[in-house]
């Protein structure tokens, strides 16, 4: 029975309704997600497949006087003293001799104070209000022609949750006349883990009016940093979801054949699409075969570019950051998806150090009783499977045999900077014991602490000469299965943990197991 004339047009009309209504509906989707993105309140978008996380810059409020608390119980003198707390950010480096400038990246403790993505401002904390006080650059018209639109002061104010706005162009004049201040705070001190000085000290015409005390802020912020808010937590947990992704994405896409940038750039095309992590918190480090022996493998002189060969070991260690707060992930996997029998005896000992270690983190823990314990499980795995010989365990460690064979630290802390700050308490000496002198974290863990576990077994050639050439050391080494490890490079598992009031919580969620990593790369 054909529909009646009538009865089609009806059909019709309902369609075409239906089709201008899904239109209507998209646009407005569009217009939405628009807004969304301009008012950074965008959280996810399934359709796309991308999730953003909300970042809320009043974390930095909290921040700002949880450091105002602490600097005034060290210090305080200076709540009564018309002083200010004072900080630079970064500024744009061009690349050598052109006009093209690097990617910017903030100063982590301007960062830490402000969130500030802009170059070239400072900021102030005033220590008996705890007011806090952006300066920003006077931008040109030459600026405005090439970059876009120059956004009004007021802009910054209700964006950054600072109480006022000024140019950096006033700052003497704001701090003596506005604010009345007469003492500054600025930040200068050492990285006690790279050995290198801050670089954005303080200073601008008509800083010589001012009391200028470059001590007391830096140890103060480094101790601020050490514990993480729950705000900075809920971050660094987004940033440790989405690289945990990202490192599964590249599992998933591996095979021989491929390079290793492949998985590079797999990564960090993953973190960017699909969580807005424009920057990597450290070089991609992804070795194959030998090269995962090299612990920062992934510079100028070796950049990712090996061929994938079948049978191969492959070491990948890759952060996203976001809002400057990073991740550090690493995992170890064969490039064809099946564990050989050598590969297999290799990683477990690895991963057995990994668990035993996160399962015994909690407050009040020695770091460094971790990373002993972690050489001690180790050790005696191999111990047991052969590749150590001629002696008990309690021999191998006093002799620190594993320390040829994992020469860097258990891990470290993590927060604005991959290796963050705070990891040597103030007058720390570094120990000249072989098995510890390349800790970067030496403290008892506390509450909201945030450290990587990062245990490793490699067969790096420079350390095993020094090991064969020393009769004591060289007779605990089997020297025919050895020869079997040789040339497999090494084995890195390292997860992003918090320390809690009762363990531990790892942020890292990917698989660890051997059977879970072949099911993933063999597509199980």
């Amino acid at each position: 029975m054909r529909p009646s004339t009538s009865t089609a047009l009806l059909v019709a009309a309902t369609a075409a309704k239906l089709v201008l209504t899904c239109v209507f509906l998209y646009q407005q989707r569009g217009r939405l997600l628009h807004k969304l993105k301009r008012d950074d309140r965008l959280v996810a978008d399934p359709a796309e497949g991308y999730e953003l996380f909300p970042i809320d810059l009043s974390m930095h409020v909290q921040i700002r006087q949880n450091v105002v608390r602490r600097f005034l119980q060290t210090h305080p003198q200076a709540k009564t003293s018309a002083a200010a707390l004072v900080l630079h950010g970064g500024v744009e480096v061009d690349r050598y001799d052109t006009d093209i400038q690097y990617n910017f990246h903030q100063e982590s403790f301007f960062q830490y104070l402000f969130g500030v993505r802009e170059p070239g401002c400072a900021g102030l904390v005033d220590l008996a209000t705890h007011k806090a006080v952006l300066f920003v650059p006077r931008l040109s018209d030459e600026w405005e022609l090439w970059c876009g639109d120059r956004k009004p002061l007021a802009y910054f104010k209700a964006h950054y949750k600072v109480d006022e706005v000024f140019y950096v162009d006033e700052m003497a004049a704001v701090l003596a006349d506005k604010l009345q201040i007469k003492k500054l705070y600025v930040l200068h001190g050492k990285n006690a883990d790279s050995g290198l000085e801050t670089t954005t000290t303080s200073t601008f015409e008509g800083i010589d009016k001012f009391e200028v005390d470059k001590e007391a802020l830096h140890p103060v912020l480094v101790e601020s940093r050490v514990i993480k808010t729950e705000k900075e937590l809920e971050l660094l947990r987004f940033v440790n979801k989405l690289s945990s992704r990202a490192h599964i994405n590249v599992m998933k896409n591996i095979r021989p054949g491929k390079m290793e940038f492949h998985a590079e750039s797999d990564f960090l095309h993953y973190v960017y699409s699909n969580g807005g992590a424009r920057f990597h918190a450290y070089t991609c480090i992804c070795g194959s075969g030998h090269n995962a022996s090299a612990q920062h493998y992934g510079h100028a002189g070796a950049p990712n570019d090996n061929l994938l060969e079948d049978g191969e070991l492959f070491l990948n260690d890759m952060g996203g950051e976001l809002h400057g707060y990073a991740s550090d992930i690493t995992c170890t996997y064969p490039v064809n998806g099946k564990f050989t029998y050598d590969q297999r005896m290799l990683y477990e000992g690895v991963l057995k150090a990994h668990d035993t270690v996160i399962g015994a983190i909690k407050p009040g823990v020695s770091w460094v009783d971790m990373h002993i314990l972690a050489n001690r499980v180790m050790t005696e795995h191999m111990l047991k499977r052969g590749l150590l010989e001629n002696g008990t365990i309690n021999e191998m460690m006093e002799h620190e045999v594993s320390s040829y064979f994992t020469p860097c630290g258990l891990g470290h802390f993590m927060g604005l900077d991959v290796h963050d700050v705070g990891g040597f308490p103030a007058g720390h000496v570094r120990s000249t014991k072989r098995i510890l002198q390349k800790l970067r974290l030496v403290r008892k863990l506390e509450k909201n602490m945030v450290v990587t576990v990062e245990p490793g077994w490699y067969f790096i050639e420079a350390q095993l000469r020094i090991a064969l050439a020393d009769p004591i050391i060289s007779k605990f080494i089997n020297l025919d299965v050895l020869a079997r490890f040789r040339h497999t490079g090494g084995v890195r598992i390292e997860s992003d943990v918090v320390v809690t009031a009762t363990g531990v919580e790892n942020m890292t969620q990917v698989p660890r197991t051997i059977q879970a990593i072949e099911a993933l790369i063999q597509g199980k």
